[in-house]
């Protein structure tokens, strides 16, 4: 099963990743995971990405999506992955699509984790983390809303996209997300 996770900061994304990793055996593909990793690792990629984090700079999508090619031949993607972080935009969704038609695959799902945009605000205000001052809190969910809106549409028109309630409990989020997969699991994508 290959799937694309996406939520706005404060969804819960995290935390439910995890527990979608665990309970169905995923390999989790982060990207932000990946770029440190290569660059610890000095693989050419790793260097080349390190040239742009070391002064802030976004990793150009060659370079990421060059990472994701050569994670996804590990042999724990072989059972499938969830994919963490990326894409974010068009470009990246269609290069994405690109790479995995190269290699004989396609998405099977794209979840989407819906919370208010008021109960994003009262969680990401309640962390208390010295960058979660109400105005950048404001400034990253219009960015995520920005970048996002369109990625969704672009997932919706190819029937890939799943949308979550993300109110409620940890538990009860996480049984409307295995009850989207288990029927995907069952019919044979795993």
């Amino acid at each position: 099963m290959r799937v694309v996770f996406i939520g706005a900061p404060g969804s819960g994304k995290g935390t439910q990743a995890t527990k979608l990793i665990e309970w169905y055996g995923l390999a989790h593909l982060s990207t932000g995971d990946m770029l440190r990793a290569a660059r610890d690792a000095q693989t050419e990629l790793g260097r080349q990405a390190e040239e742009y984090m070391s002064r802030g700079a976004l990793v150009p999508d060659e370079i990421i999506l060059g990472m994701i090619s050569v994670r996804l031949e590990e042999p724990d993607c072989r059972a499938g992955y969830l994919l963490d972080g990326f894409p974010r935009t068009i470009a990246q969704a269609e290069a994405l699509d690109r790479m995995l038609a190269e290699k004989g695959a396609s998405l099977d799902v794209v979840l989407e984790l819906q919370v208010p945009e008021e109960e994003l605000f009262r969680r990401l205000a309640g962390r208390g983390r010295a960058d979660d001052s109400p105005e950048v809190i404001r400034q990253r969910l219009v960015a995520y809303r920005e970048q996002t809106e369109p990625l969704l549409d672009y997932y919706a028109k190819k029937g890939l996209l799943r949308s979550v309630d993300g109110t409620g409990t940890v538990d009860e989020v996480f049984g409307r997300l295995v009850a989207i997969l288990d029927p995907l699991v069952n019919s044979g994508l795993r």
